[in-house]
């Protein structure tokens, strides 16, 4: 099976000048646990996650001073559509890390995640998400 075949296509893209409360508030609202930024200055394509948000609350600082750019995750590593899973499962151990953007020339067009390689690695039914009241 292929990352093509996993990944979410509905990418969560920011600015670099979001700040952490916003970048969390549209993560929960669409109940996911990364966000793709997007530095159109520099033509930069980094990743914020929900554990680079806990981080920062963790050390105290502020989450509606803090921007996605200071807490950008450093050295990310992209996929291809045509990764198998096994591939980008590899890569996330190796890095350490639960999320992958999945690029097309050069372009974002989906994340991956441990989770979504463990949805198509097993034969567990996805149960439907409650919706928010």
């Amino acid at each position: 099976m292929l990352v093509k075949d996993a990944m979410s296509t509905v990418v969560l893209t920011i600015g670099p000048a979001h700040t952490l409360r916003q970048a969390a508030r549209l993560m929960a609202a669409r109940r996911i646990g990364s966000a793709v930024v997007l530095d159109n200055d520099t033509c930069g394509i980094g990743i914020l996650t929900e554990r680079d948000i806990l981080n920062s609350l963790g050390a105290g600082e502020n989450p509606d001073r803090e921007t996605a750019q200071s807490h950008t995750t450093p050295d990310v590593v992209f996929a291809t559509p045509d990764w198998t899973l096994d591939e980008a499962a590899e890569a996330m151990v190796r890095g350490g890390f639960r999320h992958l953007i999945v690029l097309d020339d050069r372009e974002p067009v989906g994340v991956v995640s441990v989770r979504d390689i463990i949805r198509c690695w097993s034969d567990v039914p996805v149960r439907a998400a409650p919706i928010p009241a």
